[in-house]
């Protein structure tokens, strides 16, 4: 069922363009076991490049992120790159389907304000932002999970936006570098900014692809705060483009607003006129849903939303594990799942849908 989106919104996103924006914390904390780390001591050094306040723990446990309540305890968390060294659990893979065959973490945590967030109810404790200083050892129990002679794929932005504090870590390029080497492993990434400058020029051997997230007009000006526009979430994807990466486009997540249809016909506008060229494209289409835990967090994270969680209009659904979501009915998913493959097959025969969901 639609929701009302109250706002008059500019019919297409490219009145809204802004220029690329850079997450800088207002404290950056080391712990003693990341500084250890030579990856460490490199995101050390780019910290002091901007001339950010670092702090160094004296012991490897985050503190003083707490604030009087949980609203404030959010403020200082989201404003603090805390640099750690990933936990040995990280070190065991979980399969990520449909999306790839294998998730692995540089970071978690993210600098923007999504109202619908997905790591809300996911990651525990304050929603610090937290960069792992050992990226070599991440990368090489990757090989691990590699058959001989067979493409295995890995998601790196289960728990993080890495482009969002790519300008802070330089762990993404570092990714893509060592994805290049690899003949049977490549690598998948998505974001909502678009300061893709430093990964233009790396040797990704096609091995890396990289997709934005976008989003219809009432949708991203209302509900993603302190990202880029999605303008410029759009040409900064041409630019990998063009660079010869694969690309993609991660429409998420997918609400049947007013009006829906005439939105996110103009968001395929705004795709057609900014890749207007062949390229290697793929779609990956999904629906909003969240938990009774993710929206108890969110409702404290962001107690004035509008973002419809009413769970009278929605349906139930259970997965193998006895967890629950809350997603739209049937029809209603079957009719948008139906707009959204009608208008990709018509206005980009050659991209592939990737899934629905």
């Amino acid at each position: 069922m639609p929701f009302p989106i109250q706002d008059n919104f500019p019919t297409t996103d490219s009145l809204v363009t802004r220029s690329t924006i850079l997450w800088m914390p207002q404290q950056v904390m080391f712990t003693p076991a990341a500084l250890d780390e030579p990856w460490g001591q490199q995101i050390f050094q780019r910290v002091q490049s901007f001339n950010l306040p670092i702090i160094e723990l004296p012991h490897n446990r985050l503190n003083g992120l707490r604030g009087n309540n949980e609203r404030q305890t959010y403020d200082i968390a989201k404003r603090t790159l805390a640099v750690v060294t990933a936990p040995p659990s990280h070190f065991k893979l979980s399969p990520i389907p449909p999306s790839a065959d294998w998730q692995f973490h540089i970071a978690e945590g993210c600098p923007a304000h999504c109202q619908y967030c997905y790591l809300a109810g996911s990651l525990s404790g304050p929603p610090v932002i937290r960069a792992f200083a050992n990226l070599p050892q991440i990368l090489s129990n990757l090989a691990r999970y590699e058959q001989p002679e067979q493409l295995t794929t890995y998601e790196v932005s289960c728990y993080t936006d890495p482009l969002g504090i790519e300008h802070l870590t330089g762990s993404l390029a570092e990714c893509i570098r060592y994805f290049g080497t690899r003949s049977d492993a490549h690598l998948r990434w998505v974001s909502k900014f678009d300061a893709v400058d430093s990964l233009l020029d790396l040797p990704h051997n096609g091995h890396t692809r990289c997709r934005m997230s976008v989003n219809a007009t009432p949708i991203s000006r209302r509900f993603e705060g302190g990202t880029s526009s999605v303008s410029s979430r759009l040409r900064a994807l041409r630019q990998l483009a063009e660079h010869h990466y694969p690309v993609g486009l991660v429409i998420a997540p997918i609400m049947p607003v007013d009006d829906w249809q005439t939105h996110y016909s103009l968001l395929f506008d705004s795709i057609e006129q900014i890749l207007d060229f062949n390229c290697d494209l793929t779609f990956e289409l999904i629906s909003h849903r969240f938990t009774p835990n993710s929206k108890e967090v969110l409702q404290t994270w962001y107690p004035y939303s509008q973002l419809d969680m009413d769970e009278a209009q929605r349906r139930l659904k259970r997965n193998k594990f006895g967890g629950i979501k809350y997603v739209y009915d049937i029809d209603t998913m079957n009719i948008m799942k139906h707009f959204f493959e009608i208008e990709i097959q018509r206005r980009f025969p050659h991209a592939k849908i990737l899934y629905w969901t």
